[in-house]
Parts: C-alpha cells; sequence; structure tokens
C-alpha cells in the first residue's frame, strides 16, 4: 500500500552552530529505513509525469520501484543508465523545480523526496557494491571533450558507452570542473566527484589536466590530432563586476575567485596550508546558489559576520530555498532591497603588500523598492532616493553571474557566438563549425548542473548520430 504521508521524510543534517565552522556535507543522507518509507509515498503514475520534468530522463517511477523491494543497487543500474553523476545530482540538482514540480503528490501535500532517494542510491552504490564495469566493444572512432564539469563528463561517458575512444581535456590540474572549484565541500563533497570521475575512467574515457584549449591546443589542432568530433563543455568562467568604483581594491572578489581559491587551494582543510582570510566581516553581492555557496563558505572560514546583499525582495531571491534557509540557520545577515553603489577602501602603509591599492574597508550602499515589472515579468528595483548607509566589511564578493570565457571562441574561425559570448548551437547541439558541438554554460550561460548534463547527453547523441551515417556512407 502507498504511503500517503503528506510530507516527505525529512533531510537529517548536522547542528547549525557545529556546522558553520566546518565544511563536513550538510546534508547527512536518508536511512534505508528512511529510504523505503519514502520511496512508498511514490504512487507510480503510469505516465510518468516526474520524468517530463527531469533534463536528462531519468526513469524516475522504476528506480522509485526497486528502492520499495530493496533493490537498491538494481535502482542505481536504472538511473546510471541515463545519469553520467547520480551522486551529484542527488545533492545539488534542483529537484524542487524540476522532477518533484511534477509530482502528483506535490497537489496536496509534499512531492516524493526524488532527489533524496536518488541520492541515497547512489551513495548506497558507491558504498556496498562492487565496481564491474565492463568497456564496451571499440568502434575506432576518437573525439574530444572540452572540459570535465558536468556536461563534459556526461558527454563523454555517452559516447564512450558506445565504444568511442574518448578524451576529456581539462584547463585546471583538478578533474570535474564546476563540481570541483565551483561548489563548496558541505554541499558536494571532492571524494563523490572523483569517484564518478574514475568510473569513467574505467569505462575507457582519457582525462588530460592542465590543457587549455584555445592556448595549449586549439580546436583545429584536436582535429589534426584525429578527432573526429570535438564537444566544447568549457563553461562560463568568466566573472561579471557591477562596474562600480573600488572594485580594484585588495579584498574583492568574483565568486568565482573566491569558490576556487577556497575549492583547489584546499582552504577547506580543519588546518589550510593556504588560508584565504583570516577573520573580518563580509558582504557577498548576488541572491542566487553562488551567493548562498559563497556567504557560507566565508562563514567556515572565520568571517565574523556575512551579509547577502540584494536588490530585490526575499520572494524574489533566485537561490534554493533549502540554500536560503541552511544560510539562515547558519547566521547569515540578508540585507534585501539594497544595492552596492561603491566599495570603500583605505591604505595601511604597515602591510608589505602594495599600499597604493589600498584595502575594503566598507560597501556603500543604497535602499531600493519593486516598482513596475520589467520585461521578464519581475518587479525593477528603484532606487530609493536619500537612502544610502555604509556596510563595514573587510572584503567583498561578487556573485552576480558569470560569461563564456571568450578564449575558445577568439581561437576558433567561424564559430558563431551571441551577444552574451554564448556559443550559437542548432537544436543537436551543433555550432557552426562542422562537427563541432557545445552545451551547458558555454552556450547557455550560468545555468543549472542538471541541464548542463542534459546538453552534454544530447550533443552526444547527435555526435553518434553522424559518425555512425559517416561510417555507414564510407561502408
Amino acid at each position: 500500500m502507498p504511503n500517503m504521508r503528506p510530507d516527505k521524510n525529512p533531510m537529517p543534517t548536522q547542528a547549525a552552530e557545529a556546522r558553520k565552522r566546518n565544511f563536513r556535507e550538510v546534508a547527512l543522507g536518508y536511512s534505508e529505513e528512511a529510504a523505503l518509507d519514502e520511496a512508498l509515498r511514490c504512487l507510480g503514475c503510469k505516465h510518468m509525469p516526474c520524468v517530463s520534468g527531469c533534463p536528462v530522463n531519468i526513469r524516475i517511477p522504476e528506480f522509485i520501484a526497486k528502492v520499495k523491494e530493496g533493490d537498491f543497487e538494481g535502482a542505481y543500474q536504472i538511473i546510471h543508465e541515463t545519469s553520467s553523476l547520480p551522486a551529484v545530482c542527488g545533492r545539488v540538482c534542483p529537484q524542487e523545480t524540476q522532477c518533484e514540480s511534477k509530482c502528483v503528490r506535490g497537489i496536496k501535500g509534499e512531492p516524493v523526496g526524488i532527489g533524496r532517494l536518488e541520492r541515497f542510491v547512489a551513495d548506497w552504490h558507491n558504498a556496498h557494491a562492487a565496481d564491474n564495469l565492463e568497456k564496451p566493444q571499440p568502434n575506432g572512432i576518437r573525439v574530444a571533450v572540452v572540459g570535465s564539469g558536468p556536461s563534459g563528463l556526461t558527454c563523454a561517458g555517452d559516447l564512450a558507452k558506445k565504444g568511442y575512444d574518448v578524451t576529456v581535456y581539462e584547463a585546471l590540474h583538478t578533474a570535474g570542473g564546476v563540481l570541483v572549484y565551483g561548489i563548496p565541500e558541505f554541499r558536494l563533497p571532492k571524494a563523490i566527484v572523483a569517484k564518478e570521475v574514475e568510473s569513467l575512467k574505467r569505462l575507457g574515457v582519457t582525462i588530460e589536466t592542465n590543457v587549455v584549449i584555445g592556448k595549449t591546443l586549439t580546436v583545429d589542432e584536436l582535429f589534426q590530432l584525429g578527432f573526429a568530433a570535438v564537444f566544447i563543455g568549457s563553461g562560463a568562467g568568466l566573472p561579471r563586476f557591477m562596474g562600480i568604483d573600488g572594485e580594484g581594491l585588495k579584498g574583492v572578489y568574483s565568486a568565482n575567485e573566491f569558490l576556487t581559491r577556497n575549492n583547489l587551494m584546499r582552504a577547506y582543510l580543519d588546518e589550510p596550508e593556504t588560508p584565504i582570510m583570516k577573520g573580518g566581516s563580509v558582504a557577498v553581492v548576488g541572491g542566487g546558489n553562488v551567493a548562498m555557496d559563497a556567504a557560507r563558505t566565508a562563514l567556515r572560514l572565520g568571517a565574523t559576520a556575512v551579509y547577502i546583499v540584494y536588490r530585490r525582495s526575499m520572494d524574489e531571491l533566485p537561490a534554493r530555498a533549502e540554500e536560503v534557509e541552511h544560510a539562515e540557520e547558519e547566521g547569515v545577515i540578508f540585507k534585501l532591497l539594497c544595492n552596492p553603489v561603491a566599495v570603500l577602501g583605505y591604505e595601511n602603509p604597515d602591510d608589505p603588500r602594495d599600499p597604493k591599492n589600498g584595502f575594503v574597508s566598507g560597501l556603500r550602499c543604497v535602499k531600493m523598492e519593486l516598482g513596475e515589472p520589467d520585461s521578464d515579468g519581475r518587479r525593477r528595483p528603484v532606487e530609493i532616493p536619500g537612502s544610502e548607509f555604509t556596510l563595514d566589511v573587510d572584503a567583498v564578493v561578487m556573485a552576480i553571474g558569470t560569461s563564456p570565457n571568450p578564449l575558445i571562441k577568439n581561437t576558433t574561425d567561424g564559430l558563431e557566438v551571441n551577444r552574451r559570448g554564448g556559443i550559437v548551437v542548432n537544436e543537436d547541439g551543433l555550432t557552426s563549425r562542422r562537427a563541432v558541438y557545445a552545451g551547458g554554460d558555454a552556450v547557455t550561460g550560468a545555468a543549472t548542473v542538471i541541464s548542463a548534463m542534459g546538453a552534454g547527453k544530447l550533443a552526444a547523441r547527435a555526435i553518434d548520430a553522424a559518425l555512425r551515417g559517416e561510417k555507414e556512407k564510407e561502408a
């Protein structure tokens, strides 16, 4: 019999007072008992509306049915048929606006905890199952993938399963892209990403790190090396700033830099060799998930006070509700309907570093109110005259978005991009260059992990269809 309780099984978490000073994972995961109980809330709808909300089309009712039977490995195998990164998606995918938003149980209560069940199944597999992946029969065709983020890893995994010889080129020294350098340890442990990457290697995927496509090698040179197709999944790593006075002061970071320093320099360790800040107060400008990540990271690095400065109200805050709730519990202070107008600074002649550039001493802001809706239907923030005030802070993190890095565009002839710098693709992910495909943030700008995975999966299908067609013509 279905479990008709209207609410989800709660996710166990670390206590806020304890977790805000450590980088251990906040959400602790379901027990077997909780997973079984939550799975019983699924009605197993024949028309499967939840699947339509998943960018990678995981067969959700089927994997949940396996959980109901206690066949957790069987559930994992169903998920893994369409998702190369189940342990990742179960942690960072915004299920509440995707698969769970389509769940019929959400009409008169809370939807089934699909994401929590996916995480449980993936974690169970990682803890109990033997890795017995078998390499598929090689077809002798080589494909290059640029970037080892979610779109690149998904494209690589799907092609490897079909027998392609796939090489992934990563600019940094660690594979994983934004999963490694952009998402904090307390939300997505590095060991989880490393295990998913190792699974792809066992499928036969080769990963080359410290290779910057557009500098170390160009796209044209990849074809000269014998690759039949190239997929560009290089992400959106170019940070945006506001263009206000004082953004060049020491202590002003982009969220991209702030999180990358923390993640790749391992400042999240209990006794880090490369600390990136010591004490002081921090203002994080922005209201998305990246802003929440940066604010909660600053707390764990020892900040005495952390502010979220956002120009709209809590109702318009784009971050996941769960991340906002966790930030509030941990003591992040929300300065809503506020907008920065200048970063203030001072010179410190006693510091051995160059004092001429100055150091952050505050963030000058103005209060806002919501006016008429803009072209997107959101009420436009309007400045309230005479409402300026100053936040006394020692660092400012700009978390207002990113754009695709122009390096590949500038070194690849004939590659069409839009006015935002995103690579233009057709419905199959094909660019204006023959046999060059693209997907994820390199196309759309900053978006979700799961949407990037969907783009990688789409491109893999198109690459396979095109290359098989060429092979058949040659035969």
